[in-house]
């Protein structure tokens, strides 16, 4: 007798918070079938030999939606240890949808969620009506690795209301309506459906996008209607109304499975001690309500191979050259000063100061740095230097060859303040927000940093608590119980990696994206496999080819 693969001198991890332990794994089709001293071959074998093996990651926030129409490997997050990752969050899906309304739902979601609208209009197969269908073409392109997806309120209330919905109250009738295509839609296989409350959230034309002024009894007869069908709700509040946006999340996880929302740290420890009170008082009522965060500071990504940095004058032209050009032109000492010159006299040179303080140089090592202290600003090193910031950053530029990027630090800006909010029972790392803001950002390796991070450097985390973090409880979340913890019978979704090297590398960009758009990529390195439903689809950090994921669907399904 055989197995297919066998895993052996594993240092178990087993998601579930549990010590780590030693043991063979053997897997038979797409299941682990025993876990122990393992006395049969493998038909093909793993030695793990001082590494780790945990179970496959579960990215909880992304917008791979449109992505995966081309990207059937779903970079960068399989360079990072995730198996499975949850689609349609912010209210922005493309289902369901009307022929009519392609145009529509991929005009936001280039303006929501920086994805080029040419790439999803051409990119995707638009084959489908109904979430349902949707899932249903996921299914066809074959994946890399399995994906669920959330319905959202953006595609419903268009789908009902049309142009009405995006300003005006919907009528009963029109909330009955909704209310029932979010149910059908976890009925057919979505985990939950997803709203997006944010302000800062237009359309192209600037009004806001469908949704964002919703009553709450249409949020309450959305949560009813998918709480039938074991459906979760996933919510993006507007922060400028705390208390009542919390109680609105609340609400929502008292009507069905679960809620899950977007938690932000705030400069001082305060806001967090919010957030706690609210959310444990509802988890301590037996409501499920949990919070996913970027485990680092969250912001954009610049340097010179981005169009991420200065504006002004001169700085327009640079934006228009490749990167051999922009090299070139900062190579020219009389360029330089008209540069400098034209950051100094916009109208905006205060305001340029003051977003440079929350500019951070990521070094040109191959990790990047995403801690440094305030006295490693761009500002600080340019005050240490005698320059102005915007001569350093372009002294940086050119000491590393136009390499080097600069972090720009917008939201969990304070790493004291975050590490209290990821410490808590309900804040789990993640909002990676992966397959959106393309060109901007980066943070599809927060996985990557949790374990590199937090765990070994900082120690806020044992191994077996960032594991639990980012496998165990993101399946209760979604309610797999097939996967997210290693034991016999659960799906083989499972990770080798070596926690003494495992990081993150220099993210950069390429031009990979239909007709040519840019995007950052960023991958990883440590992760000797990633198996997924029992086969190896990534081997010492690069993928194999192999595409076994599935599209999971709901208990309902």
């Amino acid at each position: 007798m055989s197995h297919d693969l066998v895993i052996r001198n594993a240092n178990v991890v087993d998601g579930t918070g549990a010590a780590p332990f030693a043991a063979d794994i053997a897997i038979d089709n797409d299941t682990i079938s025993a876990i122990g001293k393992i006395n049969y071959s493998g038909k093909e074998e793993i030695n793990a030999r001082g590494n780790a093996v945990t179970p496959g990651f579960i990215d909880l926030h992304t917008h791979l939606d449109a992505q995966i129409g081309w990207d059937p490997m779903l970079t960068s997050v399989t360079w990072h240890g995730i198996t499975t990752a949850l689609l349609g969050n912010c209210g922005v899906t493309f289902a369901p949808c009307k022929p009519s309304d392609k145009e529509f739902l991929a005009s936001m979601m280039e303006t929501v969620e920086d994805i080029p609208k040419n790439a999803i209009l051409s990119g995707l197969p638009w084959d489908w009506e109904s979430y349902g269908g949707y899932l249903d073409s996921i299914q066809r392109s074959g994946p890399m690795i399995n994906v669920a997806g959330l319905v959202g309120h953006c595609a419903t209330r268009f789908y009902v209301m049309g142009e009405r919905a995006i300003e005006e109250p919907a009528t009963e009738d029109e909330i009955k309506q909704i209310a029932e295509i979010a149910g059908q839609s976890v009925k057919d296989g979505a985990f939950g459906f997803s709203t997006n409350r944010h302000i800062g959230h237009l359309l192209p034309d600037g009004r806001p996008i469908p949704g964002t002024f919703a009553e709450h009894h249409e949020i309450h007869e959305i949560a009813k209607s998918i709480g039938k069908y074991d459906g979760i709700m996933q919510t993006v509040m507007n922060f400028t109304k705390f208390e009542e946006e919390m109680d609105l999340i609340g609400e929502e996880a008292a009507l069905c499975r679960g809620a899950l929302f977007s938690a932000v740290a705030g400069e001082k420890p305060e806001m967090v001690k919010r957030i706690d009170q609210k959310v444990m008082a509802f988890r301590n009522a037996g409501h499920n309500v949990t919070g996913v965060t970027v485990p680092r500071s969250g912001g954009g990504v610049g340097g010179l191979a981005t169009n991420n940095f200065f504006y002004s004058g001169a700085w327009k032209e640079l934006h228009k050259m490749d990167f051999g050009g922009r090299l070139a032109a900062l190579r020219d000492e009389s360029m330089r000063r008209k540069l400098v010159q034209d950051v100094k006299d916009s109208a905006d040179a205060k305001s340029v100061f003051q977003h440079t303080s929350n500019w951070y140089p990521m070094g040109v090592e191959d990790r990047p740095r995403y801690t440094g202290s305030p006295d490693e600003s761009l500002n600080a090193i340019a005050e240490a230097a005698g320059e102005h910031p915007v001569e350093t950053w372009i002294r940086l530029t050119l000491e590393s060859n136009g390499k080097m990027l600069f972090h720009h630090r917008s939201f969990n800006v304070n790493l004291d303040t975050l590490a209290e909010m990821i410490g808590t029972e309900w804040a789990m790392p993640g909002l990676g927000d992966a397959g959106a803001h393309v060109s901007q950002m980066i943070d599809s390796g927060w996985s990557t940093f949790v374990l590199s991070h937090w765990h070994r450097d900082m120690g806020l985390y044992s191994l077996e608590e960032a594991v639990r973090r980012i496998s165990g409880v993101p399946a209760e979340v979604l309610g797999l119980n097939d996967r997210g913890t290693l034991a016999v019978g659960k799906r083989a979704d499972i990770n080798v990696i070596d926690i003494d090297t495992v990081e993150e590398r220099q993210p950069h960009i390429v031009n990979d994206f239909p007709d040519g758009a840019p995007r950052f990529i960023q991958r990883g390195t440590g992760y000797q496999a990633t198996i997924c439903n029992g086969q190896i689809v990534l081997r010492d950090d690069e993928h194999t080819g192999l595409r076994s994921g599935k599209v999971l669907k709901n208990s309902a399904r």
